[in-house]
């Protein structure tokens, strides 16, 4: 079954699309055609909308799923008389939460998303800096200001997982690819040592790895399963004997590792 799904809001769409995608993929079985539509903020984008909304109903042959975040109750209305399946996520969720409160929300276009705090946002710029900066140990000597450093064979998800932990929680990661020399060691490398309460391991699948690594180098001895083979059970091995915690990247999202490695890190969100 295939169904188009809209989310629609007078801001960023970002609260709309995660909870819409959050609430879509329970549901098995059918193939969701996803349009993001933000700053629907004027009449006439909202005619647009509308016509893009009817053209799916003709397509599909079946009424659109629609979760919107707008605040403007004129444009809304205008959207609604689409042949949709309408959910207004801050209607669902803020009036309850008005009557449990008692007091009004402020019903405010884009405000979860805005810079509210700048020394906030402030740091949140800070630590992807510091993620990009310590991408693939390239500065090892800022590691003493590093919350976290991810340790791990090439491709194995470290880049991506800083770099969301970083733009997410404003949490400072920095990550150390295993080279052929640095594990030939019967220890941690030099520049790990001093930081060895900071570690924090990835590993994959030697399947998924090679798979992956295809694509950058294929027919490389750097992608063969062989290769892929022994870097990880080397890593692995050494992960066991320096006991460092770890986490099999197979068959996590970016989203799932970081959240799993800031749990079992117990590391402090600063966002």
């Amino acid at each position: 079954m295939n169904r188009t799904a809209f989310f629609i809001s007078d801001g960023t769409g970002i609260t709309a699309e995660t909870l819409g995608n959050s609430l879509l993929s329970q549901f098995d079985g059918i193939r969701f055609n996803k349009v993001t539509l933000p700053y629907i903020d004027t009449l006439e984008k909202a005619q647009a909308v509308a016509q893009q909304i009817n053209a799916a109903v003709d397509a599909d042959q079946v009424r659109p799923i629609i979760l919107d975040t707008i605040v403007n109750e004129e444009i809304r209305a205008y959207i609604a008389q689409c042949n949709g399946m309408m959910i207004d996520v801050f209607a669902t969720f803020l009036k309850p939460l008005e009557k449990e409160l008692g007091v009004h929300s402020t019903y405010t276009v884009g405000k979860s998303h805005a810079i509210q705090e700048m020394h906030r946002y402030k740091d949140r710029i800070e630590s992807v800096n510091f993620a990009i900066d310590n991408d693939d140990g390239a500065r090892t000597q800022q590691y003493d200001r590093a919350d976290i450093i991810l340790v791990g064979v090439s491709r194995s998800g470290k880049t991506p997982s800083c770099l969301y932990m970083a733009l997410q929680y404003g949490i400072r990661a920095a990550n150390y690819p295993f080279t052929d020399d640095d594990m030939t060691l019967q220890d941690l490398p030099a520049c790990l040592l001093p930081h060895r309460d900071k570690l924090y391991g990835l590993t994959i699948d030697p399947f998924q790895l090679a798979a992956i690594r295809h694509e950058r180098r294929p027919n490389s001895r750097y992608a063969s399963l062989d290769q892929c083979t022994l870097e990880v059970r080397t890593i692995e091995r050494l992960f066991r004997q320096q006991q460092i915690p770890c986490i099999n990247t197979t068959t996590f999202s970016v989203e799932e590792i970081a959240t799993r490695i800031i749990s079992e890190a117990r590391l402090a969100r600063q966002l």
